[in-house]
């Protein structure tokens, strides 16, 4: 291995080999786990060229990888691994005449669709994972996406390729030269296997596509589409563009179940759709139980559903033909969607399939493998029956969903993995669900590609010809073997090298993962590797993932720290490892993940434990003694406040103190209010209704204005506030620095103070949405099994919440005022920003909901070695908006959110309860 970095290092080339950058390389989205010797991270062509001369000089195999969003275990290898996405990701050149483009291979597929839509045009597939996708993936393994009934596979819109072949070939694919002779000698013998065994439906993707290699219709461009970077490495990839319809229309169609679903489809394709998706219960119940029944928006009855698109450019025809589709009889309940927001939550169902069907209806952790077959799409009911059936056979679950109009359906499915025999179970269910696809005369992968996950099985589906065939093509293009091995041609065995097989048991932790039944591995485990967290998903009012969105890092996407952690609790890295902290280190806790995820990763969580595993009974960084005890030295500080707020501004003790607490010296130092919140406030005599103001140490030492003004809100609303006895705390900076047995601890002593209070059925108001959160979430991690922790959380609600829920309670009436809102992170991602949205709406106020993270998280966004990365991370939505809105009200409730507004902008930010008592 010493050999092989020297050697690539040599060449020139950006290399990783750290443990942890391997463990995060070493799978994908899929099953598998190969740890690669290299990572190479090429800028250009010439790197590219480097690279493969290192390999055929070390005998070392080589991946191509885009995303690294391969469900099949495409972009995995033993040898190099060549991730196109972190600089050869330019889009060179759109010619709006010819509709094209020119791209470079790690291009993300939004990237090219923000490219070209100032002209009206965009790329056509649009696979569920567009936003972080890249071309080169989705070439190689012939992505199609939801609307290819309208656009076609992403060999439909390729026009032009330029490779690498494993000797060194640079040529380029519309201009075959020696290759259509070498091709053809190769084709040859086969001929009739060709023409017959291939091409027989439009989701036919399995294998390699030899139809293209014919004399009479010789395409090298679309041959090599879809090979799955086994035959030759991509550089650059000249695209079509379409024209985009201006109208689109959803029309949701209900049906008993899935079958009948399926059995729709090609009624309904014959009313001329863009998109024909299928969805059934199973799925939308594990979104409910995610995220509550509001996740889903109304939808006819049914226990399935296609979601149909119709395309136009006139509303009135298309809803005309919509009209159409409902009224046809095809469903036993029909709802046309105009609303384009309506119609987005809709879609963003769909994209977010995968990762929801990450949870079984079992409950169970479900895993890729069998996610991609298709048949022809006048089979598709039947035999959706018959794998039904198959499922469970096998005492498993699942919950299908896919391309019902192209035959095409994903799923995932519960393999007892963790149990002994696990894999063997695996590979029998995939060779019965082979022999299954083979009867209907389908197709192993209908747009993922075979990968390790079916390669093996292809002989289900072709015959020993054709097979033959494919070690041919294969031979002519890489002799030696160097490019993706084990895929395709001369296959691993589909059981091999399964990344969560068996049981990976991590004994006395700190939390105790309700969801996960105990276990940290299967929480980690939770990560699919779809990588919605290498997007930006503001646009859906998202947060996840603001620290990879800063540094554009795969160890700063929470997919990166999640297959770290797997490495973790495999035992190949202890949490103390460098390579852990160093993935852990910019992860700002804003568990945005917890809920953007589809499949639930709390990454905030697994950095408390990381930090409390590793830190434990040792001493800790300097931050943890300042910030992680922020509430006990504000409690000594509101004492003598002057003082306290005098050591942090004269010049020569501030930068003692600041470097002394691990801060920032670039960061300024909330003042210490002159008085605290729980000294001033009396409660009185009162015949309204009881409420317990829980006065958090931020509101309480920092920001006593901010308490005072809930109390005279809760008072107008008919509530009379009162403090819990003694002093209490969420213990939430104790959380965030690992500190768990003292957060433990703490914890207990505050739900003591209100438990009573709360079976009571008294509410408890929280005021600063971080340690509200605490009490609803994060207790049940600490004090699990408690009654009175329940209790509490039970009891605990936001100021919105309360007053939306208070019967005759008014807004005030804020119309002409603006307001930039910035929702706290964990509000979002824990309690929700929806009451808060809706109360403001009916406050007539001008509101601009800001998505993302405002980059101070807590203590990250002071710390020494954080400020850069907070800054970038509050200019992806902060910063712009308020630089756009001068004038407007900043509404935080957070309290760190007003301290950032405040250190980068120099404006004051207001609290709900301050806005409704203007």
């Amino acid at each position: 291995m010493n050999e092989l970095l020297g050697t690539l290092g040599r060449a020139g080339l950006e290399v990783r080999s750290d443990p942890g950058t391997l463990g995060m390389y070493a799978t994908d989205a899929s099953l598998y786990r190969i740890p690669p010797l290299a990572v190479v991270r090429p800028r250009d062509a010439a790197d590219v060229a480097a690279a493969l001369a290192v390999a055929r000089e070390t005998g070392v195999p080589l991946t191509s990888r885009g995303a690294g969003t391969s469900v099949a275990g495409n972009a995995v290898g033993p040898g190099i691994v060549l991730d196109f996405s972190r600089h050869f990701n330019k889009v060179l050149s759109i010619d709006p005449e010819a509709r094209t483009a020119i791209v470079e291979p790690g291009t993300v597929h939004a990237v090219l669709q923000r490219a070209a839509a100032p002209h009206g045009i965009r790329f056509g597939p649009d696979p569920s994972t567009h936003p972080r996708c890249t071309i080169g993936g989705m070439i190689g393994n012939n992505a199609c996406g939801s609307r290819s009934l309208a656009y076609g596979r992403t060999s439909d819109n390729v026009v032009d390729l330029q490779l690498m072949s494993a000797a060194g070939e640079t040529f380029v694919s519309g201009s075959p030269g020696a290759w259509k002779d070498r091709l053809g000698e190769v084709m040859s013998p086969h001929l009739a296997t060709a023409r017959t065994e291939f091409d027989r439906f439009g989701r036919q993707v399995s294998g390699y596509a030899v139809q293209h290699l014919l004399p009479e219709r010789f395409d090298l461009t679309q041959a090599l589409v879809g090979s799955e970077g086994t035959l030759a490495v991509i550089t650059q990839a000249t695209v079509k563009l379409v024209v985009d319809s201006p109208v689109r229309v959803v029309v949701v169609l209900g049906f008993r179940d899935i079958v009948a679903a399926g059995e729709a489809a090609p009624a309904v394709v014959a009313h001329g759709p863009t998109s024909c998706e299928g969805l059934d219960s199973r799925l939308l119940d594990v979104l409910r139980a995610r995220r509550g029944a509001d996740a889903v928006p109304p939808l006819p009855r049914g226990g399935a559903w296609l979601f149909v698109e119709l395309a136009g450019d006139e509303l009135g025809e298309v809803l005309s033909r919509a009209q159409r589709l409902a009224g046809d009889g095809i469903a036993d309940e029909a709802l046309v969607v105009e609303d384009p927001a309506t119609q987005a939550r809709l879609w963003r169902i769909r994209e977010d399939g995968a990762g929801l069907a990450g949870r079984a209806p079992s409950d169970k952790p479900a895993w890729p493998g069998w996610e991609d077959a298709a048949v022809p799409p006048s089979r598709l009911g039947a035999y959706l029956a018959r794998f039904d059936e198959l499922v469970a056979s096998y005492d498993m679950t699942s919950a299908p969903f896919g391309h019902f109009g192209d035959g095409c359906m994903h799923v995932r499915l519960d393999y007892p993995l963790d149990q002994p025999g696990g894999t063997k179970v695996l590979r029998e269910f995939l060779t019965d669900a082979a022999k299954l696809v083979g009867e209907f005369g389908g197709s192993l992968s209908g747009e993922h590609g075979d990968g390790r996950a079916r390669s093996e099985l292809l002989p289900h589906m072709y015959s020993a010809d054709a097979l033959a065939l494919f070690a041919g093509v294969k031979q002519a293009f890489d002799p030696d073997n160097l490019l993706n091995p084990g895929v395709l041609v001369d296959p691993d065995p589909v059981d091999a090298d399964i990344r969560p097989a068996g049981r990976f048991p991590v004994k006395h932790l700190a939390m105790a993962y309700p969801h996960d039944q105990g276990d940290l591995a299967q929480a980690v485990h939770r990560c699919t590797g779809v990588g919605k967290c290498r997007a930006d998903n503001s646009a859906a009012g998202g947060v996840m993932c603001p620290s990879f969105l800063a540094t554009r890092e795969e160890k700063d996407s929470t997919r990166g720290r999640a297959r770290v952690l797997q490495e973790v609790v495999r035992g190949e890295l202890s949490f103390a490892h460098p390579s852990v902290h160093d993935a852990m280190d910019l992860c700002l806790a804003c568990k945005g993940c917890a809920s953007d995820c589809p499949t639930g990763i709390d990454m905030a969580t697994y950095k408390s434990e990381v930090l409390h595993q590793t830190y434990s009974g040792k001493v800790r960084p300097r931050s943890h003694y300042s910030l992680g005890k922020l509430p006990f030295w504000a409690r000594l500080a509101g004492w003598t406040p002057r003082l306290a707020n005098a050591a942090t501004r004269l010049p020569g003790l501030r930068s003692l103190a600041l470097w002394l607490a691990g801060v920032d010296k670039r960061r300024s130092v909330p003042a210490f209010a002159r008085k605290p919140f729980r000294r001033t406030f009396r409660a009185r005599p009162s015949a309204l209704k009881p409420v317990v103001l829980f006065a958090d140490s931020f509101s309480d030492a920092f920001s006593p204005e901010v308490a005072e003004a809930t109390v005279r809100v809760l008072r107008a609303a008919g509530y009379e506030p009162r403090l819990p006895s003694g002093s209490v705390c969420c213990g939430l900076t104790w959380i965030t620095t690992g500190q768990l047995d003292a957060a433990r601890k703490i914890l207990a002593r505050t739900v003591s103070a209100l438990a009573a209070d709360a079976h009571a059925g008294i509410p408890i108001v929280g005021i600063e949405p971080s340690c509200t959160a605490v009490l609803r979430s994060d207790i049940h991690e600490l004090l699990p099994g408690s009654a009175d922790a329940l209790a509490v959380a039970g009891s605990v609600h936001t100021l919105a919440e309360l007053l939306a829920s208070t019967p005759g309670w008014t807004p005030p009436d804020l119309s002409g005022v603006e307001v930039v809102a910035q929702p706290h992170c964990h509000h979002h991602a824990v309690l929700g920003w929806k009451t808060d949205a809706d109360l403001l709406a009916s406050t007539g106020a001008t509101v601009k909901r800001l998505a993302g993270c405002c980059g101070l998280a807590g203590n990250f966004g002071v710390e020494i070695g954080h400020y850069e990365v907070s800054v970038a991370v509050a200019g992806q939505n902060l910063l712009p908006a308020l630089d756009a809105a001068p004038d407007a009200v900043v509404l935080a409730d957070g309290f760190s959110c007003r301290t950032q507004v405040a250190d980068l902008r120099e404006r004051p930010a207001v609290h709900l309860a301050q806005l409704l008592d203007r």
